[in-house]
């Protein structure tokens, strides 16, 4: 198990054995894992497969696999799962529904002569994620402003694709493929689409779809699921595919497809719901081994939803035990540690303090649970505001200590 120093520095997950831990300064470059496995003694060690879920290290896995001798997803398929305007490409070729898209080759070289191709579209980076660094522009002046802004915070991204805006509800695929056959998805929707709960700097909050009771979603996804990975190329591992579905209509729009397992509590809502564990999954594709899945369709609803951060340093909050002793609340995650300081606004759908799984007996009981444990966890939740005085700061804790012992006092009183 090969890990960077920003893994190190976080300290949050451990390696366990038998899994041997290899450090290296920079886990993105190929230079630098292969010095540090030579470095560790597996100069002439002969490599099964070369594996990642991390979507930033699918080209560099890629590549090194081809250098070990190991099985892995070939480099022409790894460019189509991380550069978003070829992926559309490759789906708009297959002749399937997708949002047309212009390539921006320098967004920090952007001319006002550029031709605005679409009323309104969304910017990103070509290789993003996580809806970083995402906006929805409406025009070309908005468009211009938006290209000097990034300029101005000197962000590294400068490729970014210009999407046409697709409007609807936005859902998820999450599944398993194995020599070509797709053995196994599992649909849900995002309860709003990740660029609007960026721009209201609201939960993220998501759900799956039951294939029992709403067998509706299924039938209308099925095709396009099938279609794009076929279209993609993707043959071996698991797979996050994100899709647009206009409720009046029924039509559904492919958006991305990842070829990797999908972030937040993904892993953990596939597996409560269908009992498919995907991160198995992806090591034994990886290995060229067909999964055996024994999918089990638990009743109900399973969803989940963010701990937002708020602008401050982290005092105290709830700890995992203590969400899971809620009704309802399966599993919980607490991502950032006691005095990590928090941004104010979200800047990509992986900002949050932490997460919980929530099972319920139908979608309208699960949005209801959701709100009231967002409600307890911000009840419970001790922030130390940012950019305070030092009165302000007293105030604070005068209020949050109920003492108002911390004064300037003369000895003799």
């Amino acid at each position: 198990m090969v890990y960077g120093a920003r893994h190190r520095d976080l300290g949050f997950q451990e390696i366990p054995a038998p899994a041997i831990p290899v450090f290296c300064e920079d886990h993105h470059k190929p230079e630098a894992i292969l010095t540090a496995l030579h470095r560790a003694g597996f100069s002439d060690t002969q490599f099964t497969a070369v594996q990642t879920t991390i979507e930033p290290l699918l080209i560099t896995a890629s590549v090194l696999g081809r250098a070990l001798g190991a099985k892995v997803l070939s480099p022409s398929t790894a460019v189509l799962f991380r550069d978003k305007f070829l992926q559309k490409q490759r789906i708009a070729d297959a002749g399937l529904a997708t949002a047309r898209s212009v390539l921006i080759e320098d967004l920090f070289a952007l001319e006002a002569d550029f031709t605005m191709p679409f009323e309104r579209a969304v910017l990103k980076p070509v290789t993003g994620l996580a809806t970083q660094t995402t906006s929805a522009v409406d025009g070309l002046d908005e468009l211009l402003v938006t290209a000097r802004r990034y300029r101005e915070q000197r962000i590294t991204s400068r490729t970014f694709v210009l999407e046409e805006f697709i409007t609807g509800d936005e859902w998820t695929a999450d599944g398993v493929v194995s020599d070509g056959e797709l053995l196994f998805y599992g649909l849900g929707r995002y309860e709003q689409p990740c660029l609007t709960t960026l721009q209201d700097n609201a939960p993220l909050s998501m759900r799956k779809f039951d294939p029992q009771t709403e067998s509706w979603a299924y039938r209308a996804a099925d095709d396009m699921v099938r279609d794009s990975l076929g279209a993609l190329g993707l043959t071996d591992g698991v797979f996050h595919m994100e899709l647009f579905h206009d409720p009046s209509s029924g039509r559904v729009v492919f958006s991305e497809c990842a070829a990797r397992r999908g972030g937040a509590l993904t892993e953990e809502e596939i597996l409560a719901k269908f009992g498919v564990d995907l991160g198995k999954a992806a090591v034994q594709c990886a290995l060229g081994r067909k999964p055996e899945l024994d999918v089990q369709v638990r009743a109900g609803t399973v969803g989940s939803v963010y701990f937002t951060s708020r602008p401050g340093t982290l005092v105290d909050c709830p700890s995992p035990a203590e969400l899971t002793e809620l009704p309802d609340v399966s599993f919980a995650r607490i991502e950032l540690p006691i005095g990590y300081r928090m941004a104010g606004a979200a800047d990509s759908t992986t900002t949050r303090i932490g997460m919980a799984m929530i099972t319920a007996a139908d979608p309208e009981s699960l949005e209801q649970r959701r709100a009231e444990v967002l409600q307890w966890f911000d009840e419970r939740l001790v922030v130390i505001p940012a950019a305070t005085t030092s009165a302000e700061l007293r105030d604070w804790h005068r209020e949050a200590s109920t003492t108002d012992e911390f004064a300037d006092v003369l000895y003799g009183e």
